[in-house]
């Protein structure tokens, strides 16, 4: 039974739920400083429609594997899967600079699987979208349901979401605060400004090339 929740859980999670504070904690939450990372599996649309479900979540399942190894190689835990995309979040010291570095690898691991010729000739790739600032965590739910979901949600977490929506294929973007942050550190491109979808105001975005 352990081992089936751990398929399901995340480690942090299941840490927690080992604390004896555990239970009077549980619709707790704290304001954090971290940094999120949403990557999306580009085509994955078409590719559903076009071909067999056992063929597509295999496919899917297997790109997933290779996000994951990256994101936890840089101390970052998976806090969901949402369909064809992953939430990955990373806390502590130079949290920035590793969801930069899980990204490029991401990509980079990513970019070298092979082409699927029984799907047409699929080539996988990915967009990816960042940011770091204050966001709450905690166990987001319904106690009389009986399930929470321990994750992060703000302003922060919106704009990353956002952010890879509006990144094109193979695309990691950021926003101009975390460009100032890390730009010593990473190459990066000015895209310009981008009115991200159901903000008020464009931001300033940058593309992170290496």
């Amino acid at each position: 039974e352990n081992n089936i929740l751990k398929m399901y859980v995340d480690e942090n999670v299941l840490n927690f739920m080992g604390r004896k504070e555990f239970e009077s904690a549980v619709m707790a939450n704290e304001n954090i400083q971290a940094t999120v990372m949403f990557i999306d599996v580009c085509g994955f649309t078409a590719l559903s429609e076009t071909n067999s479900a056992d063929s597509v979540v295999n496919m899917l399942n297997s790109y997933f594997d290779a996000m994951v190894k990256e994101i936890i190689a840089q101390e970052g835990y998976i806090d969901k899967f949402m369909g064809d995309a992953v939430m990955a979040v990373f806390r502590g010291d130079y949290h920035l600079d590793r969801a930069l570095d899980a990204a490029l690898a991401v990509r980079q691991q990513i970019s070298k699987l092979p082409e699927i010729k029984e799907m047409g000739g699929y080539r996988p790739s990915v967009s990816i979208g960042i940011n770091s600032g204050e966001m709450v965590s905690g166990n987001i739910g319904s106690s009389s349901l009986k399930r929470l979901d321990f994750t992060v949600i703000g302003d922060a977490v919106n704009t990353a979401a956002r952010l890879e929506f509006a990144a094109e294929e193979n695309q990691i973007l950021i926003p101009e605060e975390c460009y100032l942050k890390i730009k010593e550190a990473f190459e990066c491109k000015k895209v310009g400004e981008v009115q991200l979808k159901n903000k008020k105001k464009s931001i300033t975005v940058y593309e992170v090339l290496a």
